[in-house]
């Protein structure tokens, strides 16, 4: 993680908390009663995951065309639509369903970073940091499931 600049790793780690708030109001039923009192049903539990998770995912899709830009050729903006889309479609059908959804979602992303950086549009430490929180998404999604 040394070559991650410290604002982008950062951010990204910061980006994780309602990934991470979520999962421990699950494991948590106290922490859960108490969110639900302070801060109201929808930023408890799988409700803030899976809502939170479906912007990410349209959000990377905009880093992606934001990558495809650098050399605009089709490919690229094609690839980088699809997070976006896979959230709108996949993130329906209860939690269960949406969770297991987003974490394929979230593995294919992680699949998208890897082409992008082998094409040399992403900074070089770019996929080194999308393992790191993609793999703590996936984690933390994983009470929704079980």
């Amino acid at each position: 993680m040394m070559q991650i600049p410290r604002a982008p790793l950062l951010l990204g780690l910061a980006g994780l908390i309602p990934f991470i708030w979520g999962a421990m109001t699950i494991l948590f039923p106290d922490l859960a009663i108490w969110g639900q009192m302070a801060l109201g049903g929808r930023f408890i539990g799988p409700y803030i995951q899976l809502f939170y998770g479906a912007i990410i995912l349209a959000f990377m899709s905009g880093v992606l065309w934001g990558f495809a830009a650098k050399t605009d050729r089709a490919i690229g903006y094609i690839l980088s639509v699809i997070p976006a889309l896979w959230a709108f479609l996949m993130t329906g059908g209860g939690p269960v369903a949406a969770a297991m959804n987003l974490i394929v979602g979230f593995l294919g992303l992680l699949m998208l970073d890897w082409q992008f950086w082998r094409w040399g549009l992403t900074p070089p430490w770019w996929l080194q940091l999308r393992i790191l929180l993609t793999a703590i998404v996936a984690v933390t999604l994983l009470p929704i499931v079980v």
